[in-house]
């Protein structure tokens, strides 16, 4: 004989009057078999399983008919025998009345078994073949949410199980199946915990059972017998049957906010959960039927019957003598926790417990809900010692962080607070909708991180590729380092096989690559990004042969091309590299000496001058002078014929026509830019400001290129490509005028493409139309007057 435990209590709770006694005087019944069955995909939490037949095929009672869609799924059963005549959208029992996917099964009235494979002694299995049976036969919680078993029973290695709680309570008001399955198939449900008991091998099994159930318990114990398990029986009280109020009611512990059973080494698992373990392993037969409970006073003959899986609700109702003039509301689940149904024609699925019938008078509307007097009922009456009125106040104002710091994910919905409310607030609703607005954004969150992380990963994949070609470059680079300095010395050697004592050094040397300075790599750079600016600009200039602007810039970037090519070639010791042919084999070494000495001493005194700028210090200019003495005495130890044609003297004239040539061109870029800005806009007066202070900019910067011109050293014709045809003030406010009308264009357009319809935003539209044709013609009149004159 067992020492009976202890008894814990719960905070909070409830005693509605029960109304059980009317549905358990017909003992367990079992309905006609149905003409058709609806076979949702989804009767379970996690994914929809997916369909292995087609419309027209013929099934067996027990074949699989749709597969588990991933870990958190179920696979699907015929519950008789017959032909597929439909998959798609059909009724289903959910608060929305919205459709769900299912399959529609035609009975043939043979209610044939498929083959089936019974466990002839499961003891002899280890767990993972025998969880693997529980998952083929698609067994969920039928007590609950409908959690796959499989999932609920393979915990954690960190989560040992030592305590496994069978749930007995069935404390809702009306609700009778599992007080039935005890009283009726005690022998099943024992047999189901033994099971579970070699699958988990905990410490200790507890069924946990209310004391309003003599029947039950009676039968229960006798099942037991001198097993390893103990019926437990404690006071009658609502929600005593939900999981974590039942752990603490046995155990004593509390199951940590946010945490599973599991996490403090517990399994809680349902009478008709047990049952259906047992038809799977020792029979070999799949979940297709259950036990569910017709009551309410609109039936003459309420009842429990073995309802298989998919029957739809009107079938069951005729059995059990629905009066559709009664017939006021009908609900799947209790009154406190059940929803009301939309339509009759919906199946019953896995987690269908309860039809609960109901006349007016029995489930009256509520009434209109009044302002919160803040009585503090719901918070004494909460077993999950939560504060609803404050969550209440937190959902309406939608303040998602603080209902999750105040646990709103502990709510049970048992309905309690919405019981003992005195101004009938509906408070299970409010926290029912927070909850999935939370579990939306947060999905929507954890998408948006996804996509995040998806990005960084490809960033990092990016410059991984770019790195590894780099190495790739620069092996080929060392490669064809290496094979050109074997071409020289084979040069060298065959050279030297010929017979020569010396061999051709200016050959060898030329093959040799160049080993230029930092500052030639400079010029070399700045050479070369000067063509390709020609280059881009011919292109353009070819592509669009009527631009002034890009006609004016040709001249610019063929001097900038000239300067920077003639500045590299100096440094070379050249004075043009593509007029003069490099030096035949024997030329005069002295020369060429004396030409690359002439052409150092020069890049020293460029940088020089470039670092001294328009302001030199007097070292500077002592620095300067005396690389200039040095220049000239290079230059006349050279050849008449190699002396460089251009005097250094004229140098500081010509930067200071660059000089002002960049700075008119830096005006007129900041001139561009203000009326950009403008454009945009038209209404900003400081931005005028700064339009009319750069055309004051660009005016003085002109100037100064023609005063620079005037004492340049350049050539005629070079001076003549700096010069523009100039704008007058007329012909530049015209243009402003019609860009700004063309920005204010565009914006009424946007806006009435956003607000399509609007009377208001049409009217702005044409009148933006109007103004920018007025200054196009404005402009088009003027320059037809400038041609003619």
């Amino acid at each position: 004989m067992q020492e009976p435990i202890r008894i814990w209590d719960i905070h909070g709770g409830i005693h509605p009057e029960e109304n059980k006694h009317q549905s358990v005087q017909h003992g367990l019944e079992t309905p006609p078999l149905p003409k058709r069955l609806i076979l949702p995909l989804l009767q379970h939490i996690g994914a929809r399983a997916e369909p292995l037949v087609a419309v027209g095929d013929s099934v067996l009672k027990g074949q699989m008919i749709a597969e588990a869609n991933g870990m958190v799924s179920c696979p699907l059963h015929a519950p008789t025998s017959g032909t597929i005549t439909a998959i798609g959208p059909a009724p289903f029992p959910h608060a929305s009345g919205l459709e769900e996917w299912a399959i529609t099964l035609e009975s043939d009235g043979k209610d044939q078994w498929t083959d089936l494979e019974p466990i002839a002694d499961y003891r002899q299995l280890d767990t993972p073949p025998l969880l693997e049976i529980i998952r083929m036969a698609g067994i969920n919680g039928l007590g609950g949410a409908g959690f796959p078993t499989a999932v609920k029973l393979k915990a954690r290695p960190e989560q040992k199980i030592h305590t496994l709680i069978i749930n007995g309570t069935e404390c809702e008001p009306y609700i009778t199946a599992d007080d039935t399955a005890m009283r009726y198939k005690a022998p099943e449900v024992v047999a189901g915990i033994e099971i579970l008991m070699h699958i988990l091998k905990p410490v200790e099994v507890l069924i946990g059972i209310e004391d309003n159930k003599p029947e039950a318990i009676a039968a229960m114990r006798e099942a037991v017998g001198d097993k390893a398990m103990q019926v437990v029986v404690f006071p009658t009280k609502y929600p005593s049957g939900g999981e974590k109020q039942l752990i603490q009611i046995l155990t004593g512990k509390e199951v940590p906010s946010g945490g599973l059973p599991a996490d403090i080494g517990m399994v809680c698992q349902n009478i008709g959960t047990m049952i259906a373990i047992h038809d799977a392993v020792i029979l070999g037969q799949p979940l297709i039927s259950r036990i569910t409970t017709l009551t309410g006073d609109a039936l003459s003959h309420p009842t429990n019957v073995m309802a298989l899986i998919g029957t739809p609700i009107r079938d069951l109702l005729e059995f059990a003598g629905v009066q559709p003039d009664r017939l006021y509301r009908l609900v799947m689940g209790g009154p406190m926790m059940g929803f009301t149904l939309q339509s009759l024609d919906a199946p019953v699925i896995k987690t269908s417990n309860c039809l609960l019938a109901g006349t007016s008078e029995e489930l009256p509307p509520p009434p209109a809900a009044q302002p919160c007097i803040r009585c503090g009922l719901c918070s004494e009456v909460c077993p999950a010692i939560l504060l609803p009125q404050q969550l209440h106040w937190f959902a309406l104002g939608k303040d998602y962080d603080q209902l999750k710091r105040l646990n709103l994910f502990d709510c049970i919905e048992c309905g309690a607070c919405s019981y003992v409310c005195p101004s009938s607030i509906p408070l299970v609703q409010y926290y029912r909708a927070s909850k999935a607005e939370i579990r939306a954004l947060e999905l929507q969150q954890h998408k948006a991180d996804h996509s995040k992380q998806r990005f960084e990963h490809r960033l990092e994949r990016l410059e991984r590729e770019a790195e590894q070609k780099e190495l790739e470059r620069q092996a080929r680079a060392e490669k064809a380092a290496r094979m050109k300095a074997a071409k020289e010395q084979q040069a060298v050697s065959a050279a030297s096989v010929s017979g020569d004592e010396q061999p051709d050094v200016a050959r060898v040397e030329a093959a040799k690559p160049a080993s230029l300075t930092a500052e030639q790599k400079q010029l070399k750079i700045a050479a070369a990004t000067a063509q390709m600016a020609l280059k881009k600009a011919r292109k353009q200039l070819a592509s669009n042969p009527d631009s002034d602007e890009l006609k004016a810039q040709i001249p610019e970037l063929e001097q900038a091309c000239e300067e920077t090519q003639r500045a590299y070639d100096q440094a070379l010791g050249e004075t043009s590299v593509k007029t003069t042919p490099p030096p035949a084999a024997g030329a005069d070494d002295d020369t060429k000496r004396l030409k690359i000495e002439a052409a150092m001493i020069r890049a020293s005194l460029k940088k020089a001058e470039r670092a001294a700028g328009d302001a030199p210090t007097e070292e500077q200019e002592k620095e300067i002078n005396a690389l200039r003495e040095q220049v000239a005495a290079a230059e006349a130890r050279l050849p008449k014929d190699e002396a460089p044609k251009k005097p250094v003297a004229g140098m500081p004239a010509n930067e200071n026509m660059k000089k002002a040539k960049l700075d008119a061109a830096m005006a007129k870029a900041e001139l561009k830019k203000a009326e950009r800005a403008l454009a945009e806009t038209p209404d900003d007066s400081t931005l005028q400001e700064k339009v009319e202070a750069a055309r004051v900019n660009l005016t003085e910067a002109l100037k100064a290129v023609e005063q620079a011109e005037a004492s340049s050293t350049l050539p005629p014709p070079a001076r003549e490509r700096v010069d523009k045809k100039p704008v007058d003030d007329t012909t530049r406010q015209l243009k402003t005028d019609m860009a700004m009308a063309k920005a204010a264009f565009k914006k009424a357009e946007r806006a009435l493409q956003d607000e399509p319809g609007n009377g208001q935003l049409e009217t702005d539209l044409a009148e933006a139309k109007q103004a920018l044709d007025a200054a196009a013609k404005a402009f088009a009149d003027h320059m037809a007057s400038k041609e003619t004159d």
